[in-house]
């Protein structure tokens, strides 16, 4: 359970591949410059930096020596003076109230190094000062006072310690940049094909050719043979259902013909059987063709719905569009989106006594609502009012009309065909049915 929980603490993973390619990537580049260069100034620029400090411990020694040695201070500096230009040092007395404090910059790590080793070799060290010049000037104490020793700060520290931390940082950003490039290409395939099978999902055809590496040429190639499959599924389910639909209507049209030659009370019920059977063939002609029928266009959902509400209010309806929030255009099956919502109103007026529409287009999504003051349909009976050839007669009330259970199915196929879904809740306003068609932008 420990482990579990120990995700939700840790940084989430980018969502996009490009971008976990590069956490990827980058990630051990930067942990092992942090190492290296962990390890370098930890380990070898402090090693260096003591064993050059231990060099100039031992000089300062001698030099202390020389002035112990000494009656005064003029004496002493004539002892030192032969010493210094071969040592290339400079030193000067100064008085006892006169000594300066120590002078380290924040960012200065060997100087840190340099004085903690002088005041643990050199008992008698009292100050050091190291100016961003390259300068170094320390103090010790001899019998004649305080004595100021001045040197090149090279001799103490390397020239140039940050140098191999440069080149390292430089060198991994440019083959990281490298990488990066060569990466992007060896994924661009990928996207493409996660871009046509999104695509595909909603009802849209795009280009698609695959590429790339071998294992995604073979991921790319099955895509491609499924979307096939997949098309020539579809078109053979419409073909046959439409030939079965147009074979069907010749003896429909017959018995038509021939029981409208009988009287009006014997025909009267076989009529009403002939038209319930045309309307289960329409239903079934709906069906087969889903979406294939129409192609994807800009089109504005507002006025769509809005010309849908019209028309079913001229039939006598209580139709309402009740709001119709962003105006703008979107790709939509301009014919499939209209026959869907046809369902979704012919549903709510047939089972209820009005209906009310909304539309929403927002940034990244679409919403249209149908809700109604019907009997509604249970919260366990949902599911299967989606599924084809299902009728819910606890839910709806049957003598107000008939169907063979593919309205529902067809407005969540129709959903679905442009990647987004059908989802039916109770209606909070009128107490009966609200169905949502929400659609991905």
């Amino acid at each position: 359970m420990k482990l579990l929980r120990l995700k939700y603490y840790l940084p989430r993973m980018p969502s996009g591949i490009y971008g976990r390619a590069a956490l990827i990537l980058l990630m051990p580049v930067i942990a092992l410059q942090f190492v290296v260069s962990f390890v370098f100034i930890r380990r070898d620029l402090e090693d260096i930096t003591q064993q050059m400090t231990y060099t100039m411990v031992r000089e300062l020694t001698l030099i202390r020596n020389e002035v112990t040695q000494a009656e005064d201070r003029a004496a002493a500096l004539a002892r030192l003076d032969p010493m210094m230009g071969p040592l290339q040092m400079s030193v000067r007395f100064l008085e006892a109230g006169a000594v300066p404090p120590d002078l380290i910059h924040f960012e200065d790590f060997s100087g840190r190094i340099v004085r903690a080793t002088l005041a643990q070799s050199l008992p008698e060290f009292l100050s050091i000062q190291l100016p961003r010049t390259k300068v170094l000037r320390t103090v010790v104490d001899t019998r004649h006072g305080p004595l100021e020793v001045e040197f090149s700060r090279r001799r103490v520290s390397v020239a140039a310690p940050h140098q191999l931390i440069v080149i390292m940082v430089f060198f991994g950003i440019l083959l990281g940049v490298i990488a990066m490039a060569y990466m992007r290409n060896q994924l661009r395939p990928i996207k493409r094909l996660a871009d046509a099978a999104e695509a595909f999902g909603r009802g849209r055809m795009i280009p698609y050719h695959p590429r790339g590496a071998t294992e995604v040429r073979a991921a790319g190639a099955a895509f491609v043979d499924m979307r096939s499959r997949i098309e020539r599924q579809i078109e053979q389910r419409t073909l046959m259902l439409s030939g079965v639909s147009h074979d069907l209507r010749t003896p429909l049209t017959r018995l038509k013909l021939g029981l409208s030659m009988l009287d009006d009370d014997d025909a009267k019920p076989m009529l009403q059987d002939v038209t319930e059977m045309e309307n289960m063939v329409n239903a079934f002609l709906d069906f087969s063709r889903g979406v294939s029928t129409s192609a994807m266009e800009e089109a504005d959902p507002c006025a769509l719905v809005s010309e849908a509400v019209d028309s079913w209010t001229r039939q006598g309806k209580n139709v309402l569009l009740v709001e119709a929030v962003g105006n703008r255009p979107v790709p939509l099956r301009v014919a499939a989106v209209r026959r869907a919502l046809d369902n979704l109103i012919s549903n709510a007026v047939r089972y209820g006594t009005r209906a009310r529409v909304s539309v929403a287009v927002m940034q990244k999504s679409l919403r249209i609502r149908v809700e109604d003051d019907g009997p509604g349909i249970p919260d366990d009976l949902r599911g299967d009012a989606v599924r084809p050839f299902t009728r819910l007669d606890p839910a709806r009330n049957q003598d107000r009309g008939t169907g063979v259970g593919l309205g529902l199915a067809i407005v969540a196929d129709i959903a679905r065909a442009h990647g987004g879904t059908l989802r039916l809740e109770t209606s909070e306003e009128l107490g009966g049915l609200q169905a949502d068609i929400v659609i991905a932008l």
